[in-house]
């Protein structure tokens, strides 16, 4: 598996960019739109946090384990979420989609199923990787229909996993996709795309 660097990945409607410093007053003004930083089950950056959140995906991505990126809706030219590669793992054809959240005017639209389809057909078909990954709070039921609508497979449950902001430890549902059930879920996901609403 190709070692992922900063690429821009280019929709009719989205786009994801490659984060850097400069997206901080856009990502502060998405999470806004929803208060999203008071759903106790995401890691959305509170105000005033959004500075500190971006400079530890930058640091991720120079420690070779993430590759972040914002979603810019191209018709308004507006920043409306953000999404990245992690536990980047080279060595056994690996990584994970996570840290999505997306301006609440926008969840529940194309935006979540146009940037993974964006992130996996770069993920399989340029990056070479075997295996997609994506881990989610167990109380996080939206985040899991979500994943499951891509068309992952539930791995299982890791126990006493990870403290969420409140302190409290929560498990973690672990999914993935393999490079093999890919094409069928790619077909799935244009279709989902393009059918008649």
């Amino acid at each position: 598996m190709q070692d992922p660097q900063p690429i821009t990945l280019e929709t009719p409607r989205v786009r994801l960019e490659p984060m850097t410093l400069d997206h901080v007053a856009g990502l502060e003004a998405a999470a806004r739109d929803g208060e999203l930083w008071n759903l106790r089950i995401t890691s959305v950056p509170a105000p005033g946090e959004t500075q500190a959140y971006v400079e530890a995906a930058l640091k991720g991505m120079r420690d070779g384990h993430m590759l972040p990126f914002v979603v810019r809706d191209l018709a308004s030219g507006q920043v409306i979420g953000t999404s990245r590669y992690h536990d980047i793992v080279p060595a056994v054809e690996r990584l994970e989609i996570g840290y999505t959240w997306y301006a609440k005017s926008w969840q529940r639209s194309h935006v979540n199923t146009t940037c993974k389809l964006a992130l996996m057909t770069h993920a399989f078909e340029t990056l070479g990787a075997q295996l997609v990954g994506w881990r989610t709070d167990n109380f996080n039921f939206a985040s899991q229909r979500a994943i499951e609508r891509l068309g992952a497979t539930k791995d299982g449950v890791l126990r006493h996993h990870a403290l969420r902001r409140d302190g409290t430890v929560r498990d973690t549902v672990m999914y993935s996709l393999t490079a093999g059930e890919w094409p069928e879920v790619k077909a799935h996901l244009r279709y989902q795309l393009e059918r008649p609403r």
